[in-house]
């Protein structure tokens, strides 16, 4: 399945909408104002909580904690590289690790070896725009979360 996540431009914290490839709404993801660290809720379109990130402060390296229902589901860690992003996330679903190019605009996400979905970040438009292609056999909820990651690591504007 093909996503489109949008971030809302005029928004005092981190909104975003997820489309589906036919256009329909189906996540939502917004942000605590004025919290230390990044903390944010991706929630179904009836509003239920699905997933909450939340940024580990005093890290060396990026860290954030993916939580289902108040339990952490998932650590993902920013490794130390010099030329190509990379990520290890240790989660309940199974070993994922991301792997991005230079400018950190494509990344892949593999699960225990093999690509389970495809991330690409718009050049060319005011908001930060991700098209995310996802597996069939994956939580999309999930790897979406992971991209929210991402774009917290990357291209927030807030810090």
């Amino acid at each position: 399945m093909k996503y489109l996540i949008r971030q809302r431009i005029f928004s005092l914290r981190d909104s975003f909408t997820i489309k589906n490839e036919l256009g329909e709404d189906c996540f939502t993801v917004y942000g605590k104002i004025f919290s230390l660290g990044n903390k944010l809720y991706l929630n179904d379109l009836q509003g239920r909580e699905l997933y909450y990130i939340e940024q580990r402060l005093f890290r060396f390296l990026p860290e954030y904690t993916i939580y289902q229902n108040g339990n952490p589901v998932a650590r993902v860690k920013k490794n130390f590289t010099l030329f190509r992003p990379s990520f290890d996330i240790s989660s309940v679903f199974g070993n994922y690790n991301i792997s991005g190019n230079f400018w950190a605009y494509d990344f892949t996400i593999f699960k225990n070896g093999a690509p389970v979905a495809v991330i690409s970040k718009k050049w060319f438009s005011f908001s930060d725009t991700y098209g995310v292609s996802i597996d069939d056999k994956e939580d999309a909820a999930f790897i979406l979360a992971l991209v929210i990651v991402l774009d917290q690591v990357y291209h927030d504007n807030n810090d």
